[in-house]
């Protein structure tokens, strides 16, 4: 990564997230809440749709960061503020899907230099 001008915005990227998705992540992350993948619950509790993780949605998000920066270890610090939840609908074959992207997502960065001394 070298010098980065105020206002210069990261290369975008999409991605792809279906119910497999959320199975997988759940069974990954121990995080089984019924909103993640039936659809009756999420509609009593006033939601759309299935929704997925926040937690998988903000690591996607910095991913595009970290994938940018080529360095993770670069990443100091990150944190995020959820406005609206990513709704996953099913067609009964797994064939939609949702794309997380920009309009999903909204980043912004403090930056700070570490001089090494």
């Amino acid at each position: 990564m070298t010098g980065v001008d105020v206002g210069y915005e990261i290369p975008s990227r999409d991605f792809r997230i279906t119910r497999e998705t959320l199975v997988r992540y759940a069974g990954a992350s121990g995080d089984f809440n019924v909103i993640h993948w039936n659809e009756r619950i999420a509609h009593e509790v006033g939601l759309p749709d299935v929704i997925a993780h926040g937690m998988l949605t903000m690591g996607m998000a910095i991913q595009v960061v970290t994938d940018w920066c080529e360095d993770p270890s670069a990443l100091v610090d990150y944190g995020c503020r959820f406005t609206r939840p990513v709704v996953v609908p099913d067609d009964g074959v797994d064939r939609k899907s949702t794309r997380l992207n920009s309009s999903h997502l909204v980043i912004s960065y403090a930056v700070f230099c570490l001089k090494k001394k």
